[in-house]
């Protein structure tokens, strides 16, 4: 197997990790002339059938001449890819281009073998991918009919295929551009196959723990013990050199030895011996492999180095990776029962589902699930996240029946334009709650390649919120909210009612309710817990039950200090009841308790289990204040849910295709590698390819050629510095306005020159005056790791002083636009602040959607910023833009399916 020749002319990036329709993994590359004894070993092995279909005609071996053919390729006329496991070949796709140089013709060969796996349909979007690049836009093929396979390749691609008969042949062609469903049946094939994968790690069918011991403490010990003490319902197998027998059962020198198939191996060994481990993984046929044992990224270059064969050793033999310095996988589901972790036992059975980063984090966060008793679905700590990450686990969760709520501790996301797209689409039916530090950023984990970002830290959150991600900061704050999705249902509204036992307390927790921008509906403070439990539970039940009948009323926080006589279950079993029977969420708060789960474990006895069980449904904190934030958090996403979320459409007037075809010829004589900077007619007339029109200026040196383009705009006209720092600033000269005629012009040219000699006698320029407005800025940056970025705001102090910008993560619905544009504090400004009148904020929100498919489907363009754009009560003008270009960048979330860490 050849990885990369060291010609210079071999397209690294077009190189991945590819997950299979049914979970495993394979490498895709670019073809090379040392591939030509295994493209033949790859022949030979066809049936006469698949090279029948191939080539029309039965050939035994490919001749000399045809090898040099197949193998030597120039990357951008003829291209092949062959995606390989174990370092064989297992599927070739190809494309050459035709006499239009804007057309190739495509041909694909799969293993026997391995059809049905979908590698078919991998190649053919990778090749796209790479054609596209080398301006190739349409394919075309010829497929005997009675290849149906290879047909149903092209036709279920969500391109939009033409084909006819023609002498035996189908011949097919059709545009390789993305559409919105081509993008769609892409996605679709991601998800099903990441969600197998994952599925094969967490119900394996059988399990062994490599680097099982005898020696109490160990981490090999411990995870044996706790998959058989968890009772795993399919056979556990004992790996272990030098011990013939492992708790209580036949342990095995090696993998080899092992009787039947093993689905999952968990590797606890020293990390000299994991390659070779792996390698017996891989010719067990081992699906997914945990790795349990530590010094890899974390242990510098050398144990960065290590991570990478690692992985890159696991996913070439078709393997999923678990770690490394993983704390492990759980699944409660009871034909599963898998406990492979450092957690001393199974979890309670429920409907969240866990993923933690950190292996200490994620003990913290399975202790806090477990002493608040929230029973959790399945669970995974990725370790240092070299393979599987929250993304893949994201895509699983969607379709596990067994989990109905999700949360994430991630210490960095390191391809966030999928994380937006998959949260996006779970969110929808299921909450995911995301803890992540303010100090995480943008950044990748020990191992992952090194990309900076230019994004403000912000962007990742207002990704988040558009995505509908419940953000919190700690894991506390995660369970807080994970203790009301996983067992209540979703609040209707935003109003509460408050119970309080204390008037005093009642009227705090109200306060903070409506700071926390809930409506506080009713304060019930005259509940009477001292009355005896004969009396106070009765009470409590019929006021509660009558308060939750008020419409308006969408939830209920119960915030009580302690009463003689009532224990936090005999209240909670009240408070589950009228819940249940209202289908509304109630929040309890036992002000003076420490920990309420902990006083429930510590109270209850044999007589009184189902009353535990019935309190377990309720909510309970030590605080109000931790129990309203987490309802105020929950109320901001069901209504995240019930809104419209829009439609994904482009403007009307905009043409892809021109602004593609000039950015080329604008980067043509620099190479596209360094940055440019596009003058005023360069930069209008990409724009124009959007709709986006800047109102026109001019240059000038002397006096009489100011007045000339005066005469050409328009009068009145505005005099301004091209400087960026002052051609926005009254206040020090660099603007003067409304000037109506070459007398006046020529005057002002004069004074302004001779104010602004102090800083340095920047050059002029003179602008058609533009209808008066409230001045706002756009810009729109291509971020390495989040891609593109789009901000707005109010320009001037707004944006410049306090920072109040608003930032989206394209692609944008109109409904997102919509909030875009209201979302900086300063936006009030917009709608008839202070007697002003409103501006036209539809004329705002076509720009923000004709800029954010400017730079979503243009890489090229790095940078666009509109400084400033005026906005009145009819239109939108923008008075400067600059632009930006340069090489497009390799985004993190491409249309062509590849494993990214």
């Amino acid at each position: 197997m050849v990885d990369q020749p060291a010609d210079g002319v071999y397209p690294e990036h077009w190189e991945a990790d590819v997950v299979l329709r049914d979970g495993g993994t394979a490498h895709l590359r670019p073809i090379h002339p040392a591939d030509a004894d295994a493209v033949q070993a790859f022949h030979v092995g066809q049936s006469q059938k698949s090279i029948y279909m191939r080539f029309f005609a039965f050939k035994s071996k490919l001749s000399a001449k045809e090898l040099k053919r197949f193998t030597e390729v120039d990357y951008k006329d003829r291209v092949a890819l062959v995606i390989t496991i174990g370092g064989e070949i297992m599927g070739i796709g190809r494309y050459d281009r035709l006499d239009d140089p804007e057309e190739a013709e495509v041909a694909f060969n799969i293993a026997d073998a391995h059809q049905g796996r979908g590698i078919g349909s991998i190649l053919l979007e990778h090749l796209a991918a790479a054609a596209r690049e080398n301006g190739i836009r349409k394919f075309s093929a010829e497929v005997l009919p009675e290849n149906r396979k290879m047909l149903m390749v092209f036709s279920d691609a969500g391109y939009d295929v033409k084909r006819h008969f023609d002498d035996g042949v189908v011949s097919l062609e059709f545009n390789i551009d993305p559409t919105d469903k081509s993008r769609a049946v892409m996605e679709s094939r991601e998800h099903r196959a990441e969600a197998r994968s994952i599925q094969e790690l967490l119900a394996p069918s059988s399990v062994a723990v490599i680097g099982a011991s005898r020696k109490w403490g160990t981490v090999g010990y411990q995870l044996l013990e706790h998959i058989i003490e968890g009772h795993f319902t399919g056979p556990v197998y004992a790996i272990n050199p030098e011990a013939l027998e492992l708790a209580g059962m036949l342990s095995f020198a090696k993998l080899s030895e092992v009787p039947g198939p093993v689905n999952l191996a968990i590797i606890a060994v020293p990390y000299d011996e994991v390659p070779k481990v792996v390698q017996e993984c891989a010719e067990a046929g081992v699906k997914g492999i945990v790795v349990a044992t530590a010094g890899y990224a974390e242990d510098g270059e050398r144990g960065l180095a290590r991570q990478r064969e690692l992985v890159r050793q696991a996913r070439a033999n078709g393997m999923r990776v678990i770690g490394p310095a993983s704390l492990g996988i759980v699944n409660t589901n009871p034909a599963v029962s898998l406990n492979a972790s450092m957690a001393p036992s199974l979890a309670r059975r429920g409907g969240l589902g866990l993923f933690s980063q950190s292996a200490a984090i994620g003990v913290s966060l399975y202790a806090a699930s477990s002493r608040r008793r929230v029973g959790i679905s399945t669970f995974l700590s990725a370790g240092n996240r070299a393979d599987v990450s929250g993304n893949d686990m994201m895509q699983f969760w969607e379709d596990d029946a067994d989990t109905t709520a999700v949360g994430l501790y991630l210490e960095s996301i390191g391809n966030p334009r999928k994380f937006s797209r998959l949260a996006r689409r779970l969110a929808r039916t299921k909450p995911v709650i995301v803890a992540k530090s303010d100090a995480m950023g943008l950044n990748l984990p020990p191992g992952h390649a090194v990309r900076t970002t230019q994004a403000p830290p912000e962007a990742l959150d207002a990704m988040m919120r558009q995505a509908g991600v419940i953000r919190v900061e700690t894991i506390e704050q995660l369970m807080d909210v994970a203790q009301i999705v996983s067992s209540q249902p979703l609040p209707q509204g935003p109003g509460v009612a408050v119970f309080s036992n204390s008037s005093a307390l009642g009227k705090v927790v109200a306060d903070r309710a409506a700071a926390a921008g809930l409506g506080v509906e009713r304060i019930v403070a005259d509940v009477d817990l001292d009355a005896g439990m004969s009396r106070a539970l009765p009470a409590l039940r019929r006021s509660l039950q009558e308060t939750l009948t008020i419409e308006s009323v969408h939830a209920v926080v119960v915030a009580l200090l302690p009463a003689r006589g009532l224990t936090v279950e005999k209240i909670g079993a009240v408070l589950a009841e009228c819940s249940a029977a209202a289908a509304k969420p109630v929040v309890a708060a036992f002000t003076g308790l420490l920990d309420p789960s902990i006083y429930v474990e510590g109270m209850v006895g044999a007589a009184e289990d189902d009353a535990a069980e019935s309190s377990a449904g309720v909510p309970c904190y030590s605080n109000p204040g931790a129990a309203v934030a987490a309802l105020a958090a929950v109320v901001r996403y069901a209504q995240w849910v019930v809104r419209d979320q829009g439609l994904f459409v482009e403007p009307e007037g905009c043409d892809p295709e021109g602004a593609h075809e000039d950015l080329e010829e604008l980067l043509r004589p620099v190479g596209g590698e360094q940055l440019v900077r596009l003058d005023p007619a360069a930069a209008a007339r990409l724009l124009g390819f959007y709709g986006i029109r800047v109102l026109p200026s001019e240059g000038f040196e002397s006096e009489d050629d100011a007045v000339a383009a005066a005469d050409r705009l328009g009068w009145p006209v505005a005099l301004k510095t091209t400087d960026p720092a002052l051609r926005h600033r009254l206040d020090l000269g660099g603007v003067r306005l409304d000037i109506q005629d070459a007398d006046s012009l020529r005057r002002n040219i004069v004074q302004m020159r001779k104010s602004l000699q102090r800083y340095g006698s920047p050059s002029l320029e003179v602008q058609s005056m533009a209808p008066v407005g409230q001045a706002c800025t756009f810009r729109a940056i291509e971020d390495p790791l989040l891609g593109p970025v789009v901000s707005f705001g109010l320009a001037g102090d707004a944006v410049n002083l306090l920072d109040d910008w608003a930032h989206r993560v394209p692609p944008l619905s109109n409904s997102d636009v919509h909030d875009f544009i209201r979302a900086p504090r300063a936006s009030r400004k917009l709608f008839g602040y202070q007697g002003l009148p409103a501006v036209d904020a539809a004329a705002l929100e076509d720009l923000a959607a004709r800029l954010t498919r400017l730079k979503d489907n243009h890489p090229e363009i790095v940078l666009v910023e509109f400084n400033p754009v005026l906005a009145g009560p009819e239109g939108a003008v923008i008075l400067a833009a600059d632009v930006r270009i340069a090489n497009a960048a390799q985004r993190t979330d491409t249309a062509r399916r590849a494993m990214r860490n």
